[in-house]
Parts: structure tokens; C-alpha cells; sequence
């Protein structure tokens, strides 16, 4: 099987980016701890308010999706109110 890679995107007010920093920090330590992905945040060139989440290389769907629903929930992301949109590819 080949590796996944998730990509997360969502708005969020610039101005606040401090506090969802430390959120985003929260959830990678937890999804690292328990899958072994560490994720990477990046934020759209020509649109600050637009944030993306990117996890490589994942091998097991059903586990990582298990470790990203649980980091959002423990991170305190889900309070936030944040849309998340997740796409999801394999290599050709």
C-alpha cells in the first residue's frame, strides 16, 4: 500500500495567530506521540488567514485518523470553532 499524505486547511483570524499557535503546537505533539507523524504547518503566501496542516508518509489510515481526532479533541483545537478540511492523496 502506499503512503498517505493528509493536508488540513482552514481560516483563522491572522491577528490571532499567536493563540492558535499553541494550540497547533498541543495538537502535533499529541498526534506525534501517538502515530509517530509529526505534522507541519504552513499558512497560504496570499492569503494570511488561511492555514494548512500537512502529515506525510502515513501508513495506517484507520490509526492515524484514530490520533488526529484525539489530539483535536485533547489540544483544545475543537474549541476553537475552526472548519477543518482534509484531503488526502496517495502518490500516482
Amino acid at each position: 500500500m502506499n503512503p498517505l499524505n493528509y493536508y488540513v486547511y482552514y481560516k483563522f483570524d491572522p491577528a490571532r495567530v499567536a493563540d492558535l499557535r499553541t494550540v497547533v503546537e498541543k495538537l502535533f505533539m499529541q498526534v506525534s506521540a501517538a502515530s509517530g507523524i509529526q505534522g507541519e504547518w504552513q499558512r497560504r503566501r496570499d492569503d494570511p488567514s488561511t492555514f494548512m496542516e500537512i502529515y506525510l508518509d502515513v501508513m495506517d489510515a484507520a490509526q492515524f485518523d484514530r490520533a488526529l481526532a484525539g489530539a483535536i479533541e485533547q489540544s483544545g483545537f475543537a474549541d476553537l470553532g475552526i472548519q477543518r478540511v482534509t484531503e488526502i492523496f496517495q502518490c500516482a
